[in-house]
């Protein structure tokens, strides 16, 4: 599967914006999404993950209660909506997939698959 993202910009902090990211392929409900996050000089971390059909959703602690994933098998999407962001969000944010019924992981390793990610800017 190949994965594009975009939706990435510069907004203040306390604003909101929304990443997406479109699969290629005829089996995007057969993976697991994760969204993940590197900063400048930073290792990349995970934001949040969703299973195959949505129902079940993670997130890092550090977002939990802004960020919002969601995904629409039909249309091969999915999609990190973030509301309250921080300066601290600053990042580029990449998609991954890994085919399995269950949520993915919080470790990059565990994602087979990756976009090329879209850069989010939060000002103070």
């Amino acid at each position: 599967v190949q994965l594009q993202a975009s939706g990435g910009g510069l907004v203040q902090a306390g604003g909101s914006l929304r990443v997406s990211c479109v699969a290629s392929g005829r089996t995007f409900s057969s993976y697991a999404m994760g969204w993940f996050r590197q900063a400048p000089g930073k290792e990349r971390e995970f934001v949040a993950a969703i299973n195959w059909s949505g129902v079940s959703t993670y997130y890092a602690d550090s977002v939990k209660g802004r960020f919002t994933v969601s995904r629409d098998n039909a249309k091969n999407t999915v999609s990190l909506q973030m509301n309250s962001l921080k300066p601290e969000d600053t990042a580029v944010y990449y998609c991954a997939a890994v085919r399995r019924v269950g949520l993915g992981g919080t470790r990059p390793n565990e994602y087979d698959y990756w976009g090329q990610g879209t850069q989010v800017t939060v000002s103070s």
